[in-house]
């Protein structure tokens, strides 16, 4: 299986905001931006690994600015990291105000997912080759990121987390983390 770089994953999706999508203050409801993130994020999986991906994880999404009805929200998708089964997303959430010609971030998060062979069991994804400084970046950090997901969801014992324990103890552990 021969490995593929960031850029084959890369997925834009735009979503137009209507009434139907907003809550009371005409701003763009929680739940309804989490299922479009979903989406953008499934279908740049599906190009990593060529694959029927699911859903494994949604880390911690905060809302920096309201997206308001009537906004194009422009939803960038791309595969951070490769691992046995599964790969971690990134995404980026913009938010467009046409007529006033404004553009601003609204959200960014990762979302994980495993792939499914024909049998819907797990099956290997290809390994991910990162290109530029920032992919290098995104791809080095997705392992501390993986175990902290993997500690929250029971998944994973805190003393087991080697890169966790690295980046916040360095070389130097204290003596009731040690091995």
């Amino acid at each position: 299986m021969t490995g593929k770089a960031p850029k084959e994953s890369y997925t834009i999706m735009n979503e137009l905001v209507l009434p139907n999508d907003t809550n009371t203050l005409n701003n763009l409801m929680g739940g309804r931006l989490l299922h479009w993130m979903d989406i953008a994020a499934a279908i740049s999986a599906q190009k990593h690994c060529n694959r029927i991906v699911v859903t494994a994880s949604v880390d911690n999404v905060s809302f920096q600015s309201p997206i308001k009805l009537g906004d194009v929200i422009s939803i960038e998708a791309k595969v951070t990291r490769a691992f046995t089964t599964s790969v971690e997303v990134r995404m980026d959430v913009w938010a467009q105000n046409i007529p006033s010609g404004t553009k601003v971030k609204s959200n960014e998060a990762y979302y994980t997912f495993v792939a499914l062979d024909g049998d819907g069991k797990k099956t290997t994804v290809p390994a991910l080759i990162p290109e530029t400084d920032d992919e290098i970046a995104l791809f080095e950090g997705a392992l501390r990121r993986r175990q902290l997901r993997l500690i929250l969801g029971g998944k994973m014992l805190p003393n087991d987390a080697t890169e966790l324990k690295a980046l916040f103890f360095g070389e130097q552990l204290p003596l009731n983390l040690r091995d």
